[in-house]
């Protein structure tokens, strides 16, 4: 899909009285045009993972490496983590005035959205791809994250 198509969705949903639109390009590419009253239309969810503007992953510089070696305390062998997919901001919920998507305790199943990581003014959501239960989560609500950091880990079931 090419800019002026999105652009052209956007416009469209604006106009409308439609609140959201999903278009899915194929099984890895998907993009959600939302509008709340009172706010700007935002399109979200590429599902494609971003990289740097040199289209290399931030984790792969060795520096990054390094940084992420360090960072990562251990960790029961059986948790899986959930990692960021592109540079952004993580938000714990859809919205300041509404719940977090999840808690820790919680169940998830493949699909369950967990976080938003805003990219460019774009709104992506992150789902989980794993079945099990939030044993932790990672990362501080509006905080930057990088790509694949993770941002919450799951006991699977």
């Amino acid at each position: 899909m090419k800019l002026s198509d999105v652009a052209q969705l956007i416009k469209m949903v604006e106009e409308s009285n439609v609140a959201e639109v999903e278009v899915q390009f194929n099984r890895r590419q998907k993009i959600r045009v939302s509008k709340v009253a009172g706010q700007p239309v935002t399109p979200a969810t590429p599902v494609t993972p971003a990289t740097h503007l040199s289209g290399v992953p931030a984790s792969s510089t060795p520096a990054a490496a390094e940084e992420t070696k360090e960072a990562k305390p251990a960790r029961a062998s059986n948790l899986v983590a959930i990692t960021s997919p592109m540079v952004g901001t993580f938000y714990r919920a859809p919205a300041p005035d509404a719940p977090p998507y999840v808690e820790v305790g919680d169940t998830l199943k493949p699909g369950t959205a967990v976080c938003i990581v805003e990219a460019m003014k774009l709104m992506n959501e992150i789902e989980s791809e794993v079945s099990g239960r939030v044993a932790e989560i990672l990362v501080e609500n509006e905080t930057p994250v990088e790509y694949g950091q993770e941002l919450f880990l799951i006991e699977p079931s």
